[in-house]
């Protein structure tokens, strides 16, 4: 039996999917653990790309049971689209398990999310619009519905009558829009979602547990990233959950002992979605580069992706959020063409330097880059199987990396596919 947390170390698109996909061979259980449809893995096989949103990226091997544990927000619609997707390809999605306790996501929670990013303009948040805040707002405001209402609609439409008219009066004075029909909503969740749901329905911890119980292997996968973290992250420019490892626990219902190993994913650069600080950020040519080599763009979204220089002040602290055991580089193949590259090892904010992320934002929102500069290599990566495979340059990089984060990189990625991986040990 073993539990493997796998966590974003930067702002997100780290290449979580691709490394869940991947160890999803040797598991029996994988648990997305918190987020909603704002956050997209790509996988690639055999040349076909299947973009997950809500599914857990284990879906596709039959032998896994993949399950949408109780810290996840759901929208029905998009859940059972993407289904249908998978479905299309081949891909049998009967497994899947969806926690009761689960919220849904509701037409008013996606008005809410899009007027009210509209209504901050200039100190807009970068929100994907897609009701996830809000729901986790309702959530916390105990006044949310739950995946497991959508079995008993006598309770479904008392919970929905009492937010909805909250809802309608905020939407009317405060937005001036047309209030929002508790009647259609109730059919649409109720007649066409609940039927097709209802099999997928159930106790998700118990899966769990039985798994541990059995002996079996667990995977947890998270979405967003560490600096997308309520509570950790680049506040407010975050998400509304806890992408962070200790976020595992809660959002898939088991204690911190069960978990054997956290495995950190970092690109081989930064990106980041939307507004907040970026030190390392390229408005370069450079930055256009990786943009077009490493294709930032969104998954969902299609948003262009800030780009920026590897900043291990991040990762550090990454490592002690979340207690990584392990990283798994990805995109090295990106940095291919480059002649030279930076990697940020310390902040300068006034005339101190700083080797561990600043506690305050302004610090953060000023904050310098300090940086080394290394040789690039200038050589294709994208074919290497093996360590020995990789230039010498390019080993260097890595294990430079390693040494300034304070943990051993294990893995590294060198394409899109599936199996585009090289084993890395310390030179």
């Amino acid at each position: 039996m073993s539990v493997t947390v796998v966590v974003g170390t930067q702002w997100g698109d780290e290449g979580k999917g691709k490394l869940t996909d991947l160890l999803a061979r040797e598991m029996d259980v994988v648990v997305r653990y918190q987020g909603g449809h704002n956050a997209g893995h790509t996988i690639v096989v055999d040349g076909r790309r299947f973009a997950l949103q809500l599914l857990p990226s284990g879906i596709l091997y039959e032998h896994v049971t993949p399950v949408i544990g109780n810290g996840v927000v759901v929208d029905p619609g998009v859940l059972l689209s993407e289904i249908d997707t998978l479905a299309g390809s081949g891909i049998d999605c009967s497994r899947l398990v969806v926690s009761g306790n689960a919220h849904l996501i509701m037409p008013y929670h996606q008005e809410l999310d899009a007027l009210t990013e509209r209504h901050l303009g200039r100190n807009k948040l970068g929100t994907t619009k897609r009701g996830i805040g809000p729901t986790y707002a309702d959530k916390a405001a105990r006044v949310g519905i739950r995946v497991q209402d959508l079995l008993d609609p006598k309770i479904f439409r008392q919970k929905l009558d009492v937010v909805l008219k909250e809802k309608n009066l905020i939407l009317a004075k405060v937005y001036n829009r047309l209030p929002l029909s508790a009647d259609d909503i109730a059919a649409r969740y109720l007649d066409e979602f609940a039927p097709r749901l209802a099999p997928m329905i159930g106790d998700s911890v118990g899966v769990v547990h039985d798994a541990l119980e059995g002996d079996r292997n667990v995977l947890l996968e998270g979405a967003q990233a560490t600096f997308l973290d309520l509570d950790h992250g680049t506040y407010p420019f975050v998400t509304s959950s806890n992408p962070v490892a200790g976020g595992a626990c809660v959002g898939a219902g088991i204690g911190p002992r069960h978990i054997d190993t956290v495995l950190g994913i970092a690109k081989a650069y930064v990106t980041r979605v939307g507004s907040g600080p970026f030190p390392t950020e390229l408005t370069d040519e450079v930055g256009d580069l990786l943009v077009e080599r490493g294709g930032e763009f969104g998954t969902n979204t299609g948003r262009r992706r800030r780009t920026g220089w590897f900043d291990a002040v991040m990762i550090r602290h990454a490592a002690r959020l979340n207690s990584l055991s392990e990283v798994a580089l990805t995109k090295l193949d990106v940095l291919d063409t480059l002649p030279e590259l930076r990697v940020c090892v310390a902040y300068r904010v006034g005339a101190t330097v700083h080797r561990h992320l600043p506690y305050h934002q302004s610090d953060l929102h000023d904050a310098e880059p300090v940086y080394e500069q290394l040789p690039g290599w200038q050589e294709d990566t994208s074919g290497a199987t093996e360590l020995s495979d990789l230039p010498a340059a390019a080993k260097e990089y890595v294990q430079f990396l390693s040494d300034q984060i304070g943990v051993r990189i294990t893995r590294v990625g060198v394409g899109p596919g599936r199996d585009q991986f090289v084993p890395f040990a310390a030179l």
